[in-house]
């Protein structure tokens, strides 16, 4: 099945719910990605025992190898492998633990997927064997804070990175979390964290930015973000967005326990109307039909 991604020169700035002018190309380590009209979509691949969707599904490598494979299938532009949970209360997992599970796995996808590979952590050990292996994207919930070596990195390698906003730590981030104005506060932290890693040798044309949902959110935090993403295309970045399968979904529905593929579908075609350029879910191919339908019925026109 055909990824969603478009060539750069099919790329159109022009949005379709009134947003700001948006990125429309997203340079990789070794490649560029041109963000058309939809999103692309990044597939999950959690190689841990204790992710809060799929924990332990995919923790053997052939497993987690397999189902990135079906992920590409499906219509994945890029896989995200990780391998340490940053669910609420997570434990965290030393380098060491963190490498064994996915070294296997990035060197088998790297070898055999023509899409880009991300690598999920915040651990500079861990983001330097994916770049070995191949991986073009570094993906850290701690917007590259958490280790110093990391920005030297990413600069020094001209990986892609994505830059998350989270309030704490995955240990303590949903201890009642407060912003005075949630939109606001992360585009701030979100513009500071932009400049300081071009200060550090970081281009900003290899830079992503996410939100940050369901990372020291509450529900209301989480949907007045997602109703706002389109604030964030003037900090000239292309905006991803992770709300796949999460709590605030059962909440609205007011059922912990319903079905979150749809409420996830759903939450994507408010993405694509806000000119959102990078999607991460764990139902590739649910959501890539939604998006096409909803722009084929003229939902982005």
């Amino acid at each position: 099945m055909k990824p969603i991604r478009m060539d750069v020169e099919r790329s159109n700035s022009t949005d379709h719910a009134g947003v700001s002018p948006r990125a429309t190309c997203w340079n990789l380590r070794t490649r560029k990605m041109g963000l058309g009209r939809l999103p692309l979509l990044m597939g999950i691949v959690n190689v841990t025992p204790d992710s809060f969707s799929d924990g332990d599904r995919f923790l053997a490598p052939e497993a987690a190898v397999q189902h990135g494979l079906a992920l590409v299938e499906q219509g994945a532009d890029i896989l995200d492998v990780g391998g340490e949970s940053t669910r609420p209360y997570a434990t965290p997992v030393d380098f060491e633990t963190e490498l064994g599970r996915v070294r296997g796995v990035l060197s088998q996808l790297c070898a055999q997927c023509e899409i880009p590979i991300s690598i999920d952590t915040s651990k500079f050990e861990v983001a330097q064997l994916a770049i070995d292996c191949g991986a073009e994207i570094v993906n850290d919930v701690k917007g590259l804070e958490g280790d110093p070596r990391m920005a030297r990195l990413v600069a020094d390698s001209d990986a892609a990175v994505c830059v998350m906003h989270m309030h704490g730590t995955p240990s303590n981030m949903q201890d009642n979390p407060t912003y005075e104005n949630v939109v606001d506060e992360i585009h701030l932290y979100l513009q500071q964290r932009r400049d300081a890693l071009v200060k550090q040798g970081v281009r900003q044309d290899r830079i992503c930015l996410d939100p940050g949902i369901g990372f020291g959110k509450t529900h209301q935090h989480n949907l007045t973000l997602l109703a706002h993403c389109h604030e964030f295309h003037d900090l000239g970045c292309p905006v991803l967005v992770g709300h796949s399968r999460k709590g605030f979904i059962g909440k609205v529905l007011a059922d912990k326990k319903a079905d979150s593929t749809f409420g996830t579908v759903g939450v994507a075609l408010s993405l694509a109307r806000q000119g959102v350029q990078i999607i991460r879910v764990h139902d590739v191919a649910a959501v890539r039909q939604a998006l096409l339908l909803f722009e084929a019925a003229g939902g982005l026109d």
